[in-house]
């Protein structure tokens, strides 16, 4: 629905116009799990997890607070960088999205609630800053291309600036670094058989980011079915943001000192090839969009399908690790 020509701010409602709302399009389909899948992160037992962390070293207890520190600052940083996003949905009259997105950032912002009531269990209330400043990579990511790419949907939300926006937040904060990193975490802790709150939370935030990561590859996968120069846009902007992933990565996968403790940990290079092979998968559902109807795409549950066979085979790694 177009905006009103006049002095009036908007022309009608889309829940009353004929025929109603498109219930199967792809964000109405994610926005009607998320409430399927409602979780509290209050309802979350945290007692043995507080038992675990006393009985860890300290070594180890820097490596946890380093991962937790870097997680719960990227939460904090998309639930307040989002917000630009809902109003280019509704610049393009895609209540659908809106909707999708109010929902999104509530999710982000919960998040970041499980992450500081996991540090208060366990009795952590110092500074943490040290672990985010100290990662150049991170800085640039969190401090500077996140809120600038979605910053300049304000001035100019078309696709261009939807499309580097997108590539950003979806396919590098969350797809490349934030569920990568939620892999590592399950591993550490299914690997020492500790933190079960900790797993819970990071089962439950995996869960909601991978609603979050269709959406970004649908959004993507829209605009270069309506204009196949957007493919190019992707593809810059990966291009442009993969050097501070990677110095991210490398910074925060530095193998322990501790032989014995080596054993809990990921091989070296695990976790680029975790998140390289993810990233492809998801390349290839935007590209396979090209010269795709545009009316079709609104429809295709495959970047949803994607993330669910990605689900099921962390679950399945997890579940081995166990066995």
């Amino acid at each position: 629905m177009a905006r009103a020509t006049t002095d009036e701010h908007r022309d009608g409602f889309h829940s009353l116009r004929g025929g109603g709302l498109n219930w199967e399009s792809l964000p109405l389909r994610l926005f009607a799990k998320g409430n399927a899948k409602f979780w509290n992160p209050t309802d979350i037992d945290l007692t043995q997890d507080a038992q675990d962390w006393k009985r860890l070293d300290e070594e180890v207890k820097v490596r946890v607070l380093r991962l937790c520190a870097l997680f719960v600052a990227g939460e904090e940083a998309v639930t307040e960088d989002l917000q630009p996003f809902l109003r280019a949905m509704a610049a393009e009259g895609r209540l659908g999205d809106q909707m999708y997105l109010t929902q999104f950032a509530f999710e982000e912002a919960k998040h970041v609630q499980a992450f500081r009531l996991w540090l208060d269990a366990i009795g952590v209330r110092e500074d943490l800053h040290q672990f985010v400043d100290t990662n150049p990579g991170y800085r640039a990511l969190f401090y500077e291309e996140l809120p600038r790419s979605l910053e300049a949907l304000l001035e100019d939300p078309g696709p261009r600036n939807q499309v580097r926006a997108s590539v950003t937040y979806n396919h590098v904060i969350e797809g490349s670094l934030a569920l990568t990193g939620y892999y590592a975490w399950n591993h550490v802790c299914t690997a020492r058989g500790i933190f079960p709150g900790m797993r819970q939370i990071i089962r439950r935030i995996g869960d909601d980011e991978r609603r979050h990561m269709a959406w970004g590859t649908f959004t993507c996968r829209r605009h270069v079915a309506a204009d196949d120069r957007n493919w190019n846009v992707v593809s810059e902007r990966l291009d442009e943001l993969l050097p501070h992933v990677m110095s991210t990565v490398d910074n925060g996968d530095v193998p322990s000192q501790d032989p014995d403790a080596q054993r809990y940990e990921l091989p070296p290079g695990k976790l680029l090839d975790y998140a390289g092979d993810r990233a492809l998968r998801r390349l290839g559902a935007i590209e396979s969009a090209r010269g795709v109807p545009l009316d079709r795409i609104d429809l295709d549950a495959s970047p949803e399908d994607l993330e669910e066979r990605f689900g099921a085979e962390d679950r399945a790694a997890m579940a081995e690790l166990e066995g």
